[in-house]
């Protein structure tokens, strides 16, 4: 009977707090500014999707944190969410609120997801120059 009574308490607590249902999510990014040398927070990043016609349709939108991360677009499922996807990095505000003149106003980054594994696409990020790739 006590163990009953002490299973159905760590049970309801772990239920409550949410330690026993914590999210997974299929696809991050992060965003290094090489400038400074430092992450860039508060970017605005939208994900979109390309539908079999090769419209677009923005589904998600998120700033990055103060580490300059994203780590919850497309919830994870046993499946995964197949398709082809496109990041917009809007960095001009970033770069703006900087006082710092930048080429760019956006970067698109347009990327294929085949399966259920995990996708990160991390830029690397200057006034006048960005690098990608699929990170882990």
């Amino acid at each position: 009977m006590k163990k009953n009574f002490i299973f159905l308490l760590f049970f309801t607590f772990f239920s409550l707090t949410g330690i026993a249902q914590d999210k997974s999510y299929q696809l991050s990014s992060h965003i290094l500014d090489i400038h400074t040398g430092k992450p860039a927070p508060g970017v605005t990043i939208s994900l979109s999707r390309q539908d079999t016609s090769g419209r677009w349709s923005v589904i998600e939108e998120r700033k990055t944190d103060e580490n300059g991360r994203v780590k919850d677009f497309l919830e994870a499922t046993p499946e995964g969410h197949p398709g082809i996807y496109k990041l917009t990095y809007q960095v001009g505000p970033y770069f703006e609120a900087q006082g710092q003149d930048s080429f760019y106003p956006f970067i698109e980054v347009v990327f294929q997801i085949k399966d259920n594994a995990h996708y990160h696409v991390p830029i690397t990020l200057s006034p006048y120059g960005y690098s990608t790739y699929r990170g882990n």
